[in-house]
């Protein structure tokens, strides 16, 4: 597979979602020119990213790319060339359900000073679009309790499952 600079084939996207983009923005696969468009910084706003280099994000991005089952979206607000909202879809091969496939919506975030433009809801909706055009037979999520709600308004609903994890003891987290 040759590395290209999109992630994955944007054709894939669903239209709905990307109907509710406001003017100047784009919501389009991640690239690797977005390094250079504050992507880690609008990360960090969701948790720890560490000092990643243009280097590191480059290598990570071709080794997602060759995988294959990884889908992250941006939201690039077009005038200000800066990345305002991301979210993951990762799709997980089973050999339940008849070799079905789940997908895992990770790393939802909203940059500071974003909020409120029905971004994350819009980067919820692709995702679940791309779930549904992956072949997956559901798409579950991790979130604290603090954003039951707004998830249920995207249409997911609590199944009333802990999350349990456990941490490489020199790995820092938050």
């Amino acid at each position: 597979m040759a590395i290209t600079n999109t992630l994955f084939d944007r054709s894939i996207l669903g239209t709905s979602a990307l109907a509710m983009i406001p003017v100047n923005h784009i919501m389009r696969p991640l690239e690797l020119t977005d390094f250079r468009k504050g992507y880690m910084e609008c990360l960090s706003n969701l948790t720890i990213v560490g000092d990643v280099t243009e280097d590191m994000f480059s290598d990570n991005f071709e080794e997602m790319q060759r995988a294959g089952g990884y889908f992250i979206i941006v939201i690039e607000d077009l005038l200000a060339e800066r990345i305002v909202a991301s979210g993951s879809l990762v799709v997980e091969q089973k050999f339940l359900r008849n070799c079905g496939r789940v997908g895992h919506i990770e790393d939802i975030v909203v940059a500071k000073g974003q909020q409120g433009k029905r971004f994350g809801f819009t980067v919820i909706k692709q995702l679940l679009d791309l779930a549904n055009a992956t072949g997956c037979y559901k798409a579950i999520l991790d979130c604290d309790a603090d954003n039951v709600a707004f998830y249920e308004k995207c249409g997911l609903v609590n199944k009333g499952n802990v999350q349990m994890a456990v941490y490489a003891p020199d790995a820092a987290h938050k």
